[in-house]
């Protein structure tokens, strides 16, 4: 890896693209410290503590929501108007047609993810103020009414729609003119630079212990997900010979390389918001006035919101294996292999071609998520385990976050080495 970013530097565009990068990322962090007008920042930090849904989106928004800044609601809209067009398009025929239209069925459809992100984001920024308001004696944002202050609540509002907006431009530049996927690269950044924090307050605590048991327990987490993340079953494929005139043309073998994870970390983003949803609503109920409405309200608020009860964790793994199934399936459906083969003149040795093989293809995509889905779920439950058994409440393990950054690492990696291994072609030809 060192290896690569070292030979990256010496080579000019390369390095030109690596700096852009920084250049890009130096902005995000600039702007994650602009925080919105009328923000009580002692108020702010203490509704922090122990909230899951909150760290949730500050790990989106790249560490900008713990300052409530103009860019506080982060990418998270992005994703989830992604994941929405992702799950609609095998079910709506105009997206599906879209999607087998090659780049400008893409572009397409990464408009309406646009489209939508908007009011997404303006519909989560008033929900999530009006949310943190509400959870703090104290007001988080001063002047957040429509009733009262209509003007100032709209100007917020459209500040962190905007926000959000040009958090995704900045990725999206990062993408075309940099290294690596921009909103992924964001997101890691934002992690990594709580790590600081972090190891600060893990250093601080007379008992070094605790802090070294979630290091081992740290380090096995990124040695197992780098071990399923490259984990693939190579499928043979031969390619028919064809006679043109007097020449034989075609020929040869590969393989498709299905991954044991091929729904990466999208099954734990969709699963915690499912899994948290019901305890956000019940929040609402924890005061009202009719003592069963609130009895009830408050144990679904402390099992499926606060992150502490067995019962949230049990419901956040089986949600995590189901995800995992199902995003996978549909990623494969999209991609048609079955027929695709067919077209190009290719077969599965020992496999009919056309809808046999996509039957095949299907039985052995079941058979390697099972091991990635319970790998996810084992990989979401962890915080919690590891909690119990070190006993420490202090420090926090998060599955997600540490997922996010040995994906966005790995394939950043690869997309440089692959720069790198073409330039030595070009320079090789010439």
């Amino acid at each position: 890896m060192l290896d690569a970013i070292v030979s990256a530097f010496r080579i000019g565009d390369l390095r030109a693209k690596l700096l852009y990068t920084l250049g890009m990322l130096v902005i995000f962090r600039f702007l994650s410290h602009v925080p919105v007008p009328g923000v009580n920042a002692q108020a702010l930090l203490d509704l922090f503590g122990a909230n899951q849904l909150l760290g949730m989106l500050n790990l989106f928004s790249g560490g900008a929501m713990v300052n409530f800044s103009i860019v506080a609601m982060g990418v998270y809209p992005y994703i989830t108007a992604t994941i929405i067009v992702q799950l609609m398009i095998p079910i709506i025929p105009q997206l599906e047609e879209l999607s087998k239209e090659g780049e400008a069925g893409r572009a397409k459809i990464n408009q309406f993810m646009h489209w939508i992100t908007v009011p997404l984001a303006c519909l989560q920024s008033f929900g999530t103020v009006s949310f943190m308001n509400a959870s703090s004696s104290v007001p988080i944002v001063e002047k957040f009414d429509l009733g009262q202050y209509p003007l100032e609540t709209l100007a917020i509002i459209a500040t962190m729609a905007a926000g959000t907006v040009l958090l995704i431009w900045i990725g999206e530049l990062i993408t075309q003119n940099g290294i690596g996927n921009g909103v992924s690269i964001i997101i890691f950044a934002g992690i990594v630079s709580s790590l600081p924090q972090v190891v600060g307050q893990a250093l601080a605590s007379p008992d070094l212990t605790p802090a070294f048991a979630f290091t081992i327990v740290g380090l096995a987490m990124v040695a197992g997900i780098v071990y399923v993340y490259e984990g693939q079953r190579r499928v043979p494929v031969q390619y028919a010979r064809r006679l043109r005139g007097n020449r034989w043309y075609g020929g040869g073998s590969t393989h498709i390389p299905m991954r044991v994870n091929s729904a990466g970390m999208i099954p734990l983003i969709f699963a915690s918001s499912i899994i948290i949803s019901p305890g956000l609503i019940a929040s609402y109920f924890t005061a009202v006035e009719n003592e069963t409405v609130r009895a009830v309200a408050s144990v679904i608020y402390e099992a499926l919101y606060l992150g502490t009860s067995w019962i949230f964790w049990t419901l956040y793994f089986v949600a995590v294996v189901g995800f995992t199934f199902f995003y996978a399936l549909v990623i494969f459906q999209q991609q048609n292999i079955g027929d695709n083969l067919q077209k190009n003149g290719a077969f599965i040795p020992g496999i009919r071609p056309g809808r046999p093989t996509g039957d095949y293809l299907y039985k052995v995509l079941i058979r390697i998520t099972c091991a990635g889905a319970l790998f996810l779920g084992f990989i979401a439950v962890i915080p919690f385990l590891a909690r119990n058994v070190t006993n420490v409440q202090a420090l926090t393990l998060s599955s997600t976050g540490v997922l996010i950054v040995v994906g966005v690492v790995l394939d950043t990696i690869k997309q440089l080495e692959a720069q790198l291994l073409m330039r030595n072609y070009r320079g090789f030809i010439r």
